[in-house]
This record gives structure tokens, C-alpha cells and sequence, in this order.
């Protein structure tokens, strides 16, 4: 079984990277590095609501939430638990 970071990883890899590895750390801002515009934005909003079960409100869709990998782990985890 994956790990969140290996799922959300992998998802960015395979929907934003066309399955090129890349030498993206976990701290890399996904905005800055040219990864994900705010199109790629909605796409992993979609899948992370999907996939984890959770809701994501407008409100909540900041770069301290989803601008890199890292951010993103921290995020859904804080999520599930609630």
C-alpha cells in the first residue's frame, strides 16, 4: 500500500509531469516550478477530494495547502483526522 506521499507523487508524475521523473523535492513549489497553473490546481483538488474521501471549500485553497508535495501531505492528513 502507498503512502500518501507516494500517492500524491505519483499522481502528480503521472497527470502533470507525463510520467517523467523529475528531480522535484518534496518542498518544490509546484506554482513556481511551472507543474500545476491554476487548471492543474482543480485537477488535484479533484483528485485528492476523490481519492481521500474529504472536502476541500475555497477557502481552504491556498499554496500553504497545495504548493508542494510536502504541503500537501500535511494537508490531508490534517483533513482525514477530522
Amino acid at each position: 500500500m502507498q503512502s500518501i506521499e507516494q500517492e500524491i507523487r505519483q499522481f502528480i508524475t503521472d497527470n502533470f509531469l507525463f510520467g517523467e521523473e523529475t528531480n522535484l523535492s518534496d518542498d518544490d513549489s509546484l506554482l513556481e516550478h511551472g507543474i500545476i497553473d491554476s487548471t492543474g490546481v482543480l485537477e488535484l483538488v479533484a483528485f485528492l477530494e476523490d481519492r481521500y474521501a474529504i472536502e476541500i471549500p475555497d477557502s481552504e485553497l491556498i499554496p500553504t495547502n497545495l504548493d508542494s508535495v510536502n504541503c500537501l501531505v500535511r494537508f490531508v492528513n490534517r483533513k482525514v483526522r477530522l
